[in-house]
């Protein structure tokens, strides 16, 4: 059975945010997305719309293309961390 195409979304988002030693409440503030918004899709629990995975990525400083690819082989345990990586 594959992962939910939103689950793993979500998964490389949050793999992607956390290599930057960013929260979750930072990447909202710096990309204008809502924090809680943000949570449900780094959980897998919102279908993001093309102009949000477009203003993630250019905050985050990848291609729009790189949020679509799998998350890596341990995934991402505690999506919805809120710690600022120092």
């Amino acid at each position: 059975m594959s992962l939910d195409p939103r689950k793993q979304f979500g998964m490389r988002l949050s793999e992607l945010r956390k290599a930057k030693g960013w929260s979750q409440e930072r990447l909202a503030l710096e990309s204008g997305v809502a924090r809680s918004y943000l949570g449900g899709v780094e959980r897998g629990q919102r279908n993001i719309a093309l102009l949000n995975i477009v203003r993630l990525a250019e905050t985050l400083g990848v291609a729009p293309s790189a949020l679509l690819e799998k998350p890596s082989a341990t995934g991402s345990a505690g999506a919805d961390d809120l710690t600022q990586v120092a």
